[in-house]
């Protein structure tokens, strides 16, 4: 019979190792730790979808190491390590694990939700707080405080998007700056971005190579490639070239994804690199005469299933 129970208690013992090998199900549960939430909120928080969430969260249930209440028809989860010896395992997890970057983005998407959630009912904002959000939108729709502080910038600006897709940039610059060049390698997306933007008359649309723009040196203010380099080969390459059009004082706006290990996008996306690192960044200007002025991780979408994104500013 002791022998039966140890095998049990030792079977039990893989379980939980195995569950906490799982670095998403770790993640759950240091934000279960901090707060009870429902599946849904879990899926914005974790960037996940619900599905994967639910997945997740079945073994967790099972070995007790996440509790669940209902209320109404949701089910509320929280963490529920109180055992000694799991509180000595999940100890140890944590210990190992640090305060990485991911835990911290999932402790940022966590604030808003909660954020959301909360309510007052002492005044209307109080009663509408957590959903005030929504009310400024049906009200006023999208994308008006990003176009008020637009204008910021200033109005004789020539800027070149650089990898401009579909004209995403292109079209929120061109209302702000005298000009704007939108540039794409792919014919596709270059017809695309002049059917979306065909009422501005100051963008200039070409079809080019990034390595090999049809512009003058000391041509533009401000180059800007958002989300492109992962897609490109030569990445350090086309930093040189976005440089190499810039007015003396201009700057390069670089936005993509941190580095990071989801092979999935290199197989199912096309990318060429899994991000890139503040170090990688800076070496790209040192090496065309420029330096790193900014690099700041940008606050993670509760909406967003990718890798947490970076802005970097390059200049002279």
């Amino acid at each position: 019979m002791a022998t039966t129970a140890s095998n049990a208690n030792g079977e039990d013992w893989l379980a939980r190792l195995a569950a906490l090998s799982d670095r998403s199900r770790v993640r759950i549960m240091r934000v279960l730790e901090q707060e009870e939430l429902g599946v849904g909120e879990l899926s914005r928080v974790m960037g996940m979808p619900q599905s994967t969430v639910s997945r997740h969260l079945k073994p967790l249930y099972e070995l007790n190491l996440v509790s669940k209440r209902s209320e109404g028809t949701a089910s509320l989860y929280r963490l529920n390590v109180s055992k000694p010896a799991d509180v000595s395992l999940w100890q140890a997890t944590i210990s190992q694990l640090g305060d990485a970057e991911d835990f911290r983005d999932d402790a940022s998407r966590m604030r808003q939700v909660l954020l959301e959630r909360r309510a007052d009912s002492r005044s209307f904002f109080g009663r509408v707080g957590g959903e005030w959000q929504s009310i400024r939108r049906d009200l006023f729709g999208f994308g008006f405080s990003d176009d008020a502080l637009l204008g910021l910038l200033p109005a004789d600006w020539t800027v070149a998007d650089l990898g401009c897709g579909t004209g995403d940039a292109s079209e929120r610059l061109a209302p702000v700056v005298r000009s704007v060049y939108a540039i794409d390698r792919e014919p596709a997306m270059i017809a695309a971005a002049r059917r979306r933007l065909d009422g501005f008359k100051n963008i200039q649309f070409l079809e080019a190579d990034l390595l090999d723009l049809p512009l003058d040196s000391r041509t533009v203010d401000v180059s800007v490639l958002m989300l492109v380099l992962h897609h490109h080969d030569d990445p350090a390459g086309v930093i040189a070239e976005a440089a190499r059009i810039l007015v003396p004082g201009g700057r390069i706006l670089l936005v993509d994804m941190v580095a990071h290990e989801r092979t999935e996008f290199a197989d199912e996306m096309g990318h060429r690199h899994l991000g890139f690192t503040r170090e990688t960044v800076e070496a790209w200007a040192s090496s065309c005469g420029l330096k790193l002025r900014g690099h700041r991780r940008l606050r993670p979408s509760t909406q967003g299933r990718g890798p947490a994104l970076f802005a970097a500013i390059l200049s002279g």
